[in-house]
């Protein structure tokens, strides 16, 4: 395809960003900061996401004082609390505002084709031509439902933690929450706690206390240098980069929202759901050894913590451990649709990204981009804002300002622009 110009044509730029939440705008930064012609284009608002693919009561994982972008950083009174979605929405646009990104909202993004010199990004309202593409997405676009869902009955309500709002939503009766990740426990919580029947399909997970030793874990997890700790350095990166999110919430009191909080409010846990077989859900038995192995790996972060502390004797408080999960009662292995105890089935399976418009050889099998560290196969072309991308904390708030440096000076060195300015070299 070549790049010629067509009556749909909108303009010609050195880069197109695509996404306008954190980390699109987190590129837009470094972009203006160096001179680079660009546009960010936004199929809705800023920050869409957050203002309306959440549920009501969500909060953030990080506490605020951790939200930092490139020259911004919180401003609110509350440094330990927990930003709900609305705030984080404000938040994000603040920034948006602050780097005055030039961002078209309300475009679509409709297909992305390789042509001579660049790329043509045809959107609803025109189309872009670029040397460079940005795509910042998200990787959080699409939730995770199971191929099993179509063998459910038709009279069992199905929907995702992107579709979930709150407990007036759902019918009555007993609900199913499918995974037990931060979204399925934090889900499974707010629905006990307002009166319904909950049971949860448990499968692996990362548990992790709200605090540790007087501080808030993701303290400890930033001051230790875990939160920076690189794509080259690890093991196993793909299965790192389909790890769920760690149970956590951001409860004003600082709650733990373990597999121990779920049942002390009543509900139910069950093994991973495992499949349909005639009339009944068929659940895993290996819950226990789940259990174990993410209490495990709870010990092992940290013990991280405290060689961390000790060894640069830090003040902290006593290193007071929290307890194993409890064993509880034996977990049923089956539920036979006919008892009527789920009227509800609520997905909480984890997200993927959503590149069905990205019309270049850049997805694996399961649609998943290929990438080393957000540099893509193809010339001038990135990603960002992917789990584990170039640190632990890419997908953070926190982790958008050093990728997006880095892929830009990437980019900026792509382009024939090195600008040595720019804080730190990248190799790929």
């Amino acid at each position: 395809m070549n790049c010629s110009v067509s009556s749909g044509l909108r303009g010609r730029t050195a880069v197109v960003v695509i996404g306008a939440g954190q980390s699109g705008l987190a590129c837009s930064h470094y972009l203006t900061r160096f001179g680079v012609d660009h546009v960010v284009l936004e199929r809705g608002r800023v920050a869409e996401a957050w203002r309306s693919q959440r549920w009501d009561s969500l909060r953030l994982l990080t506490p605020n004082w951790q939200s930092t972008l490139p020259d911004f950083n919180y401003r609110g009174d509350d440094a330990d609390g927990y930003m709900g979605s609305a705030q984080v929405a404000q938040f994000i646009s603040g920034f948006a505002a602050h780097c005055n990104a030039p961002v078209e909202e309300h475009t679509s993004v409709l297909r992305v084709d390789s042509c001579t010199g660049g790329y043509r990004v045809s959107t609803d309202r025109g189309d872009w031509l670029c040397a460079g593409l940005i795509v910042a997405s998200g990787a959080f676009a699409r939730a995770n439902v199971p191929a099993l869902a179509a063998s459910l009955p038709a009279d069992m309500d199905q929907l995702t933690s992107h579709q979930y709002r709150n407990p007036d939503q759902l019918r009555s009766g007993g609900v199913l929450v499918v995974g037990a990740g931060a979204s399925g426990v934090q889900i499974a919580h707010e629905l006990a706690r307002s009166g319904r029947r909950v049971s949860l399909a448990v499968g692996e997970h990362l548990r992790m206390p709200r605090r540790y030793r007087g501080r808030d874990i993701q303290y400890w997890m930033q001051a230790s240098g875990l939160l920076d700790e690189s794509w080259r350095e690890v093991e196993d990166l793909p299965r790192l980069r389909r790890l769920p999110s760690p149970q956590l919430a951001g409860t004003p009191e600082g709650r733990d929202m373990d597999l121990d909080t779920l049942r002390a409010v009543g509900v139910e846990t069950l093994g991973r759901l495992a499949g349909v077989a005639g009339n009944s859900l068929q659940f895993s038995g290996s819950l226990a050894n789940v259990i174990k192995l993410a209490d495990l790996k709870m010990n092992r972060l940290l013990d991280a913590i405290d060689e961390h502390i000790e060894s640069r004797g830090l003040p902290a408080d006593p290193a007071e451990r929290p307890a194993l999960t409890a064993a509880g009662d034996k977990p049923r292995l089956a539920v036979k649709f006919a008892s009527g105890e789920f009227s509800t089935v609520l997905w909480t399976c984890g997200y993927r990204p959503d590149y069905r418009w990205l019309n270049l050889p850049l997805l694996d099998g399961k649609g998943m981009p290929a990438h080393r560290g957000g540099v893509a196969e193809l010339p001038g072309v990135y990603f960002m804002g992917l789990p584990f991308m170039r640190r632990r904390k890419s997908s953070f708030i926190c982790g958008a300002g050093d990728d997006a440096r880095d892929i830009v000076h990437h980019l900026l060195m792509w382009l024939g622009r090195p600008v040595e300015s720019c804080l730190q070299a990248v190799s790929v």
